[in-house]
């Protein structure tokens, strides 16, 4: 009697002997294989250099992507550097800070609208327009931000509305001003764009937790000490 043999046992029998085709060439140039590219029966050869070549094509393109983020990330890398000239440029005027924030990062990063605002901070600046218009519910909103969000505008999200223009924004990226990593929120930048796709939400935050950081200790000094 003889036993039926799956595909499977063949093809491990050929892996677990690899001297099977050395000892068995000639059958090599008699193998015919369909070609899904030309559609029509290739020999064996012909279609080992169709799959390289199909390999080829996938990592030229995953080269091609890798390269497109890295000259992203270098062009953002030189923004990074301009934008925290700036800010040392004006590092003397204090009161003036959270402006230069704001006027920096739009110009720099050619974002379309900039704000934000500043809670817990010393009496002298109460009546500022970088403390209006922050309810509880915008702070309680801030605290559960770990990390930057970068997306479509968010449903219910009252400080998308610190935006001039906030009725034309379709994405935001919001990024939390903070201390330290482990201390809650004192502040949160605003940045929108009537564009759906400038901020998506697939996007590393990195460079965003980076401006936070930054932006954080250019206005620590307006916050109330002890």
């Amino acid at each position: 009697m003889t036993q039926a043999i799956d595909s499977q046992t063949v093809a491990q029998y050929l892996i677990d002997h690899p001297e099977f085709f050395e000892n068995h060439a000639d059958i090599l140039s008699g193998l015919r294989l369909t070609s899904p590219v030309i559609g029509k029966a290739v020999s064996l050869h012909e279609r080992q250099i169709e799959v390289l070549r199909s390999k080829y094509k996938t990592l030229e393109l995953q080269l091609s992507r890798l390269m497109h983020t890295a000259q992203n990330n270098k062009s953002l890398m030189e923004k990074m550097v301009v934008w925290a000239s700036r800010l040392l440029e004006k590092r003397h005027e204090t009161d003036d800070m959270p402006q230069t924030v704001v006027n920096s990062l739009e110009s720099v990063f050619n974002v379309p609208e900039t704000t934000l605002r500043l809670w817990n901070i010393r009496e002298e600046y109460a009546d500022s327009w970088f403390t209006r218009h922050v309810d509880e519910n915008i702070r309680n909103a801030a605290n559960r931000l770990e990390h930057p969000y970068c997306g479509k505008v968010p449903e219910n999200q009252d400080a998308v509305k610190w935006l001039d223009l906030f009725s034309s924004i379709r994405s935001v990226a919001m990024v939390p001003l903070k201390k330290d990593a482990q201390s809650l929120p004192f502040g949160l930048i605003v940045m929108g764009s009537p564009d759906a796709t400038r901020f998506q939400n697939d996007m590393a935050t990195d460079f965003l937790s980076a401006i936070g950081e930054l932006a954080s200790a250019t206005l620590r000094h307006l916050l109330v000490t002890g």
